[in-house]
C-alpha cells in the first residue's frame, strides 16, 4: 500500500531534515516543500561531496524525483534559479524538468527584503534574528490579501498594476517609518518579470498533481522546513519563523487532506541548537558547548552564523511530538557526543518553584524556566559511521533509550556521520 511520510523539525531547525528527505527519496515518487521559503538550508553529503539546498526539495538529488514546491512556500525567483544553475553546474540531471511550482505560491519580491533589513536595524536589541531574505515580510503580504503571487507574472500589466500599488504603501514605510531608502518600482517590475518565461514550464496546480499522482498509487515526502520551535504559533514567539512548520501545514501548504498523511517523522540532534536571537534553556556557554560547536560544525548552511549550542531538550521534544504528531524520531549527529566525559540530558524545567514536563510556548515564560538534567556516562568508542544498532556502544544506546522515553516517541533512525550511508535503519516509515 502507497505511504506518504511527513519529515519535520523537532527543534530549533537546522536538525539535519535534509539528509534524512535525500535518504528517504528513493522510496517515493517525489518530494513536496509546504511552507517557509530560502532562508532554510539542507545540506546533503552524497560520497563525499557536500551539495547545500535552500528552496528545492532536498530530493532533486535523486535524477527520477518530481520535486514541488506548494502554495505555503514564499517563492524568491532570483535565489530559486540561482539555486536550480547551482544544481546544473555540478551535473544534477534534468533539474528544470523536474521542479513543480504552485501559481498560488507567494512571491517574495526585493521590497520585502528592503523591508526585513530596515526592520532589524531599526529594532537594535530587540532584534528577531531573521536571515533577512524577506520572508517575515512576503507572509505579511499574504496575510494582508495584497501579495503578488506567482501566476501574476504571467499577466505583465496586472503583475504591473498590482506593484506599482503596493509599492505605494511599502515605500512610505521603508521611507518614513524605517528611514531607509524607497525602492523604484518600474525596476521592481522589469527585474521580476525576467523571470516568467523561465518559470513559467515548471509553474503548475501541485494540489491537483499530487492527487492525480496518488490516485495512481504514487507515494510522496512531505519535506518542512525550520523546525517545530520556531512555528509562528507553537514555537517561542515572537522569536520564530513567520510560518507553521507543524506537520499539520502539509495540508493548507501543499493542498493535501489529513487522510493523505500516514507517517510523521520527527528530525532532532542528538544534542541542541538555535540560530538568532530567543531563549534556550539548555544553551551551554563552557567547553561543552565549544565542543558541540566545533566538532558538530555548527554553523549555518544559508548564513554562516554560528550555532548556539546546549544539551538536549527533552521538555521541548516532548512538546514537538505534540503538536506534530509525530510518530518516529531520527536522532542526527549522534557521533558528535563521541568522547564526552559526561553527556547530559534534560528531562524537564523548573519554573518559580514548579516542575513543568513540557515545554511552554512563547519566549517569556520559557525564558524563565531552568532545566533538570540526567547525566550519562560518555563513551570513548567512535560512532562514526556506524550502521547497526547493537554496534553502537552501550552508554549510547542507554543515552537515546532514555530520550526516546522522556520524548514519549519511539526512534525510528540514528545518523552515525552526515553521508547517506552513516545511518542506522531502526524502522522503516514507509513499512506496512
Amino acid at each position: 500500500m502507497a505511504k506518504n511520510v511527513v519529515v519535520v523539525g523537532a527543534q530549533w531547525g537546522d536538525e539535519g531534515k535534509g539528509k534524512i528527505v535525500d535518504w528517504l527519496t528513493e522510496k517515493v515518487a517525489g518530494v513536496v516543500r509546504f511552507n517557509g521559503g530560502h532562508n532554510a538550508g539542507h545540506t546533503l553529503v552524497i560520497n563525499g561531496k557536500k551539495t547545500i539546498l535552500r528552496l528545492i526539495p532536498s530530493g532533486i538529488m535523486h535524477a527520477t524525483s518530481v520535486c514541488y514546491l506548494g502554495n505555503g512556500v514564499v517563492v524568491s525567483p532570483e535565489a530559486f534559479f540561482r539555486e536550480v544553475d547551482e544544481l546544473i553546474a555540478v551535473g544534477v540531471p534534468n533539474v528544470e524538468k523536474r521542479l513543480r511550482v504552485s501559481g498560488n505560491a507567494a512571491l517574495i519580491m526585493p521590497y520585502h527584503v528592503a523591508l526585513d533589513h530596515a526592520r532589524e536595524a531599526a529594532a537594535g536589541d530587540k532584534k528577531i534574528g531573521t536571515t533577512g531574505r524577506g520572508i517575515g515580510p512576503a507572509y505579511e503580504d499574504k496575510i494582508a490579501r495584497r501579495t503578488v503571487r506567482v501566476a501574476d507574472l504571467f499577466d505583465a500589466d496586472r503583475f504591473a498594476e498590482r506593484v506599482r500599488e503596493v509599492m505605494k504603501y511599502h515605500n512610505f514605510v521603508l521611507e518614513k517609518y524605517l528611514g531607509a531608502e524607497p525602492l523604484d518600482p518600474e525596476a521592481v517590475i522589469t527585474q521580476m518579470l525576467s523571470y516568467a518565461d523561465r518559470l513559467r514550464p515548471m509553474v503548475c496546480d501541485v494540489s491537483a498533481a499530487l492527487h492525480a499522482e496518488m490516485d495512481a498509487g504514487k507515494q510522496f515526502l512531505f519535506e518542512g522546513a525550520q523546525g517545530s520551535m520556531l512555528d509562528i504559533d507553537h514555537g517561542t514567539y515572537p522569536y520564530v519563523t513567520s510560518s507553521n512548520t507543524v506537520a499539520g501545514a502539509v495540508c493548507a501548504g501543499a493542498g493535501v487532506g489529513p487522510n493523505k498523511i500516514n507517517y510523521v517523522l520527527g528530525i532532532t540532534k542528538a544534542y541542541c541548537t538555535r540560530v538568532g536571537e530567543g531563549p534556550f534553556p539548555t544553551e551551554l556557554f563552557d567547553a561543552d558547548g565549544e565542543w558541540l560547536a566545533n566538532k558538530g560544525n555548527e554553523f549555518g548552511a544559508v548564513t554562516g552564523r554560528p550555532r548556539r549550542c546546549g544539551w538536549f531538550d527533552g521538555a521541548a521534544l516532548r512538546r514537538a511530538v505534540q503538536i506534530n504528531g509525530l510518530q518516529g524520531l531520527a536522532i542526527m549527529k549522534l557521533d558528535v557526543l563521541d568522547g564526552m566525559k559526561t553527556v547530559k540530558l534534560g528531562v524537564g524545567y523548573t519554573y518559580k518553584g514548579e516542575k513543568l514536563d513540557l515545554m511552554p510556548c512563547g519566549a517569556d515564560h520559557l525564558a524563565g524556566c531552568e532545566p533538570i538534567y540526567e547525566e550519562f556516562p560518555g563513551w570513548t568508542e567512535s560512532t562514526f559511521g556506524v550502521t547497526k544498532w547493537e554496534d553502537l556502544p552501550e552508554s549510547a544506546r542507554a543515552y537515546l533509550t532514555r530520550l526516546s522515553e522522556v520524548a514519549g516517541c519511539p526512534i525510528a533512525v540514528v545518523s552515525t556521520g552526515p553521508d547517506r550511508e552513516h545511518t542506522i535503519l531502526h524502522f522503516n516509515p514507509f513499512a506496512d
